[in-house]
């Protein structure tokens, strides 16, 4: 009863066996999956593998590294989609200060406009952060985030800032690096994050867990996500498997 709550099954990565990918992650366990769709190209992917298999999930937004390329008509599109049975959420959104291709100040109004619209329509949220913590909380705060809360995904900030996203209704998802012997910070931080408020994921391809690192990831692998953060928090893999599972099904109303 395992949940991935961030893969991008879709990407051409996954081209060549996707079919036997997702054969895999069943025969690991996991029961849901909500693959991402963040700008023009992998949205429609993601919404096809979505229809495609009952288990499958879609979010759908526009990720701040694609920022500068939005136009005003994309954010309608991103409207009309989110009526689409199998969307979630809006996601992945934020600021990406590490990969220099695209404008902050666009990327801080791409964020605003798509929390504006998650707000209107009622739908939590999936916040990319790379290397912009402060930018991010002062944006989530300025934009009432907390009406519709959501995941701060594959999270690698301190435990200060999860502090102040959890008080703005936001869960804490993990991927591989908790797998990884020198990550301290993020197995700190899990360590601390309230259980209701836990999630896993693998961010296929990337951040393969250990011991495939530097592989391309897949889903099966949050099975390897999950006994870390079942190491980590004393509980046993099925407990953890069930209470990330019921926490996302609670905040993405899954099926």
């Amino acid at each position: 009863m395992l949940t991935d709550t961030h893969a991008h099954l879709n990407d051409e990565k996954f081209d060549e066996d996707r079919e036997a990918v997702i054969a895999r992650a069943v025969e690991q366990g996991v029961t849901r999956i909500v693959n991402v769709g963040f700008n023009r190209e992998t949205i429609p992917t993601s919404l096809k593998l979505a229809e495609q298999y009952d288990f499958i999930y879609s979010t759908v937004g526009w990720h701040p590294q694609d920022a500068k390329d939005m136009r005003p008509e994309d954010l309608d599109w991103l409207e009309s989609l989110c009526s689409h049975e199998k969307v979630v959420a809006i996601g992945e959104i934020g600021l990406d200060y590490y990969w220099d291709t695209s404008p902050k100040d666009v990327q801080d109004r791409v964020f605003r406009d798509q929390i504006r619209l998650a707000r209107k329509l009622g739908l939590p949220i999936v916040i990319h952060n790379r290397d912009a913590h402060s930018d991010i909380v002062k944006i989530l705060r300025e934009e009432k985030a907390s009406e519709v809360g959501g995941i701060m995904h594959c999270y690698s900030g301190s435990w200060e800032t999860a502090k102040l996203c959890l008080d703005m209704n936001f869960h804490i998802s993990f991927g591989g690096p908790i797998t990884f012997k020198n990550a301290k910070q993020p197995k700190e931080v899990l360590q601390k994050v309230p259980l209701d408020r836990l999630l896993i994921e693998t961010d296929s391809p990337y951040l393969t867990p250990h011991p495939y690192r530097g592989k391309r990831n897949e889903s099966a692998y949050v099975r390897l996500v999950a006994e870390a953060a079942a190491e980590l928090t004393g509980k046993t893999l099925e407990e953890i498997a069930e209470i990330t599972t019921t926490n996302a099904i609670r905040l993405l109303k899954l099926k």
